[in-house]
């Protein structure tokens, strides 16, 4: 008895196994419900170039449609100031006024030794401008963007690239904590580094291995303690977005490219369009 209950449990994992793995993939094909068939791919906004593979099913999914839509409309040659300006604090504030001494201290020092300038250069600007800074400095000198290929590739088959959000929409969402939590969480962040990196380092792998419920769960962890702003920059952005593919996708074929970290979970994309009643099929190659 006890080795047919062995077999049936090794017989139910094998199978979850598969499905899990089958369900695995950065690249989802949406049909059905009145749209023309279309792809949702999961991106990631930028990694060291040495861990970065622009697969051939993904070439070939851009290649099947007619027009490209990320996050942002970045091929727009204003989007770039737009978001400079809306980086910036309000006329006569300073960052600094957000924290403490020993705050402006500890930053002050990192952006020095990594940046070769000063908090003084950032005072002006927004505290989600200082964790960029942050993001880039870790991840060294050689780093690649997705959406930065994927914008080539559309450019080099003369296709449109729109945006699903607006710049002044997506910087909003910064602007649900307070700027004294956020600094609070970078300093956090630079006191403990290997926190960081173990994050880092965890989405990546996640990612190469198309692991959409791993980075939902890396991601889950990492906002515990801020639950509101995870329904913010993920959950409430990914119900946005599905009015919008149906809409976009009604009359042309659209490749869509957002951040990996938004296909997984129940209200990842990926559920979201099945619940809308899409079907979606993850391709595997």
């Amino acid at each position: 008895m006890k080795n047919t209950i062995k077999a049936f449990v090794a017989l139910v994992l094998s199978t979850f196994s598969l499905i899990a793995q089958e369900e695995s993939s950065l690249l989802w094909k949406v049909e059905g419900n009145g749209i023309k068939p279309s792809y949702v791919f999961g991106t990631f906004h930028l990694m060291p170039q040495d861990d970065f593979e622009f697969k051939d099913k993904v070439d070939k999914a851009m290649k099947d449609t007619d027009i490209t839509v990320l996050e942002l409309d970045m091929d727009d040659p204003q989007m770039m100031g737009s978001m400079q300006t809306l980086a910036q604090l309000e006329e006569g504030k300073k960052l600094s006024s957000y924290m403490d001494e020993k705050e402006y201290e500890i930053l002050d020092t990192y952006l020095t030794e990594h940046m070769g300038v000063g908090m003084a250069a950032f005072n002006s600007f927004k505290p989600f401008t200082i964790t960029s800074m942050i993001t880039i400095t870790m991840m060294g000198k050689q780093t690649a963007s997705y959406e930065a290929e994927i914008i080539k590739r559309s450019k080099e088959g003369q296709k449109e690239v729109l945006g699903l959000e607006t710049p002044e929409f997506q910087v909003s969402v910064f602007e649900t904590t307070p700027y004294e939590e956020q600094i609070d969480q970078i300093i956090e962040y630079l006191q403990k580094p290997e926190k960081m990196t173990k994050e880092f380092d965890a989405m990546i792998t996640q990612y190469k291995n198309e692991d959409i419920e791993g980075l939902h769960a890396t991601m889950d962890e990492s906002f515990k303690e801020d639950p509101e702003f995870k329904k913010a920059l993920l959950d409430n952005r990914n119900n946005n977005w599905i009015g919008k593919i149906g809409e976009l996708s009604k009359n042309q074929k659209v490749f869509y490219g957002v951040g990996a970290g938004h296909l997984g979970g129940d209200q990842g994309v990926i559920n979201l369009l099945r619940k809308a009643g899409y079907t979606v099929t993850p391709i595997t190659e």
